[in-house]
């Protein structure tokens, strides 16, 4: 799917993280809260005109371990999409497998709001996942505390970190996982205590494959909510040598979209 480019000066846009809420699949309440419904259509409406040409659905704290919604969004994105689940430890394998088959690319370790499986077997889940399928791993996490984890993330085999990291006091626990291998989300920018310019700046000068824009949209529970100039504020910080990348290459290679989709996705 291809929702144009209008404004953006030809500029290709890979949507690293996103999320789909369709009342007709399982959704449970997080903390008491369930998010408004935004769905694929209510998602392409939204950015027609960004570039955007791909991206991948996030499974969120409200879908805990349901995959009826997330392959549903996937068959209607089409093949520039791909997803991003919420395994328990106790999945089997042929499960991944069917999931990979269909376009799942990674496993979600939601640490700020929960719904995933928990930090205790995010070191074993993540290898086996990532030996199994390929797929690496995504964490919502508040950079502070890679104070204690940084060690175990770091040396997972893939990972990324959500919105950069949230805090301001967490961008030095947060570059030191970059210098390490490990990708980060330019997502969220209303979200965190960052000042977000000074952050990519910083981010693009350890490691300028790391950083992969993305909407956050429909930015759940997100002080600000995502905006169309989030855009040129990311172009502005990261600089014109790296634009490309960071709204396309990184994360087009991070998701591994130069591998062709299994032929039966669209039995999924």
């Amino acid at each position: 799917m291809s929702t144009g480019n209008d404004g953006t000066g030809g500029r290709r846009v890979f949507d690293a993280h996103l999320h789909v809420v369709d009342p007709r699949f399982p959704l449970v309440p997080n903390d008491g809260y369930l998010p408004p419904e935004f769905t694929v259509s209510d998602y392409t409406r939204r950015v027609a005109g960004l570039g955007v040409v791909g991206g991948a659905v996030v499974s969120g704290s409200f879908q805990a371990f349901d995959q009826t919604y997330l392959l549903d969004a996937l068959g209607a994105l089409g093949d520039g999409f791909v997803g991003v689940t919420q395994l328990p430890a106790s999945v089997a394998d042929e499960e991944i497998l069917s999931l990979d088959a269909c376009g799942v690319r990674a496993l979600r370790f939601n640490v700020r709001r929960g719904g995933s499986e928990s930090l205790s077997h995010l070191d074993t889940l993540a290898r086996r996942v990532h030996e199994l399928a390929g797929w690496h791993a995504e964490l919502y996490i508040d950079a502070r505390d890679l104070d204690d984890l940084g060690d175990l993330v770091g040396a997972l085999p893939v990972a990324s970190i959500d919105h950069l990291g949230l805090s301001a006091e967490g961008l030095p626990h947060l570059l030191s996982v970059v210098e390490k291998g490990i990708r980060v989300k330019a997502t969220g920018l209303g979200r965190g205590t960052l000042d977000v310019a000074a952050a990519l700046t910083a981010l693009v000068a350890v490691n300028p494959r790391a950083v992969m824009f993305g909407t956050d949209l429909p930015s759940t529970r997100a002080p600000r909510p995502f905006a169309d100039s989030d855009l040129e504020i990311v172009a502005d910080a990261v600089g014109s040598e790296h634009v490309e990348a960071v709204f396309y290459g990184n994360a087009a290679e991070f998701y591994r979209m130069a591998e062709p989709l299994a032929a039966a996705r669209t039995s999924c």
